[in-house]
C-alpha cells in the first residue's frame, strides 16, 4: 500500500526540484510567489540569491531552527526506512537509492537552516498555517503548495482542502498544488469532488501534467485560476 505516515512532516526539497515539480518557467521565477506549507524546503533561499521574491508559511516557523533541525532527525529514519521498504514505488533516476535520497533531502533541508534566522528577519519566513493565511487579498502573484494538499488525504477533509485552497486563491492569482496523489501512491479521492466544486464557483481548473516525477504517479499538478479577467474589474 505504499508508504504511511502518522502526521505531517517536516521534509524539505530544493529549488530544481519545485521547478519540475511545478513547472516552473524562468517568467514564473520572476514572479511574487508564495510557498505555502513550505516547511524545510530550500526554494525561499536558492530563490532569494537568485534575487527573487518568495514568501514559505508554514506553522513550523514558529521554532528556531534547533528546534526544527531536532525534529527533521527524530523524523528523517523513519522516512528513509519507509521509502527503503518501498522502493518499487519511486523511479531511482536522478535520486539513485534510499541512501543518496536522504542526502539530498538533508542537503536541501540545511540550506534552509543556514538561511532560516536571516528569513525570518525579511519576513520571508511566515508563520501560518491553512485553511486561514496572514496575508492580503492578492499579494501574490503565485501560490505553490508541495506535498500537503491532496498528499495527506487521509489526514483531512474535503473542506479542508477546499477551504484552503479557495484561501490560497484570495491570496494569489494562480494556485499550483503538487502532487495529486497520496503519499502511499493511491489516487486521492477527494481530487475530482474538490475539481467539480471549484468550478462550479467558476474558477478555472486544469490538471497537468509535469516533467518531474519521483514517486511513480506523482507527475502532475493541479493548476486553479480565476475563471475570469481579474484586470477588468473596477
Amino acid at each position: 500500500m505504499g508508504l504511511k505516515l502518522d502526521k505531517v512532516i517536516p521534509w524539505g526539497r530544493c529549488l530544481d526540484e519545485y521547478i519540475g515539480m511545478f513547472h516552473l518557467t524562468s517568467a514564473d521565477r520572476k514572479l511574487k510567489i508564495l510557498d505555502c506549507a513550505g516547511g524545510p524546503a530550500s526554494f525561499n533561499a536558492e530563490m532569494t540569491r537568485q534575487g527573487n521574491q518568495v514568501t514559505s508559511c508554514d506553522p513550523v516557523y514558529q521554532f528556531s531552527a534547533v528546534e526544527i533541525a531536532e525534529r527533521i532527525q527524530e523524523t528523517y529514519q523513519r522516512v528513509i526506512d519507509g521509502v527503503r521498504a518501498n522502493q518499487d514505488d519511486y523511479l531511482w533516476t536522478n535520486i539513485e537509492s534510499p541512501t543518496h535520497l536522504g542526502e539530498v533531502r538533508m542537503a536541501a533541508m540545511q540550506q534552509f537552516l543556514e538561511d532560516l534566522p536571516q528569513g525570518i528577519q525579511e519576513r520571508r519566513y511566515v508563520t501560518g498555517e491553512l485553511p486561514i493565511l496572514p496575508f492580503e487579498n492578492g499579494q501574490f502573484d503565485l501560490a505553490l503548495c508541495s506535498h500537503f494538499l491532496f498528499t495527506y488525504s487521509d489526514h483531512f477533509t474535503e473542506l479542508f482542502h477546499l477551504e484552503s485552497i479557495l484561501e490560497m486563491c484570495r491570496t494569489a492569482r494562480e494556485v499550483r498544488i503538487f502532487p495529486v496523489i497520496k503519499i502511499s501512491g493511491e489516487p486521492s479521492l477527494l481530487l475530482t469532488p474538490i475539481i467539480q466544486e471549484l468550478k462550479g464557483q467558476g474558477y478555472k481548473v486544469e490538471v497537468q501534467d509535469v516533467c518531474y516525477e519521483f514517486q511513480k504517479g506523482a507527475d502532475q499538478l493541479l493548476r486553479i485560476q480565476p475563471g475570469f479577467d481579474s484586470t477588468r474589474i473596477p
